[in-house]
């Protein structure tokens, strides 16, 4: 773990009776202690283009699944695109007043699950999400950046079923891939931790509907 305990989610929301969403500033200082800044405890090599981008977290209480699955994590790149000009403007209000600017990734956790994980699904969960905020990549892999040179951010996929990153740190979940760097990253022992990284994403829903 890093030096920072794990965030849990406030009790003031958990105990309220409206379902609803709340910014967590402690949830991204967490998350870059933990995986993102150099020297970070749990330190991810795969998340360096993240010290240059805004991330926005956000606890929420409001149930969601997708097929009768549990959505545990969600990544969105902001601003939010798939909406009518008004609903985009009313969101990004909404966001900007949360953080005090639009992040470039806004990442939500259900506060229910939090409450009820164990640490490596926690640290799961937040990596994964981590994965899908992505810098693009040109047609030769090498990364993007914008003409400011900052990072040019994008939403991932999986390498196959699930990161490889992920599999590689926290052992192989239900469904392991079958391409030969899933396989070899499955085959050694995790980096971190034994987790069972069972708990749907929504981010990957989306991409998969897309």
């Amino acid at each position: 773990m890093s030096g920072l305990s794990r965030p849990m989610p406030p009790a003031d929301l958990m105990e309220s009776l409206v379902r609803s969403f709340m910014p967590s500033p402690e949830l991204d200082a967490w998350a870059r202690a933990t995986f993102i800044a150099p020297g970070a405890a749990l330190w991810n090599e795969d998340h360096d283009h993240l010290n240059r981008a805004a991330l926005g977290f956000v606890w929420t209480t409001v149930p969601n699944r997708r097929g009768g699955n549990l959505v545990a994590g969600q990544c969105e790149i902001m601003p939010p695109m798939a909406m009518g000009k008004w609903q985009r403007a009313r969101a990004e209000q909404q966001i900007a007043e949360w953080f005090g600017e639009v992040p470039d990734f806004l990442i939500t956790i259900d506060a229910n699950y939090a409450q009820v994980c164990d640490d490596p699904e926690f640290c799961a969960l937040v990596d994964h999400e981590l994965y899908h905020a992505a810098q693009e990549l040109d047609q030769f892999g090498a990364p993007k950046f914008t003409r400011d040179g900052r990072p040019k951010f994008g939403l991932k996929g999986h390498d196959v079923e699930e990161f490889v990153g992920i599999v590689r740190r926290y052992g192989a979940g239900p469904a392991a891939g079958a391409t030969q760097a899933l396989v070899e990253a499955a085959s050694r022992r995790p980096e971190i931790a034994a987790a069972q990284i069972s708990q749907a994403c929504g981010t990957c829903r989306m991409l998969k509907a897309a």
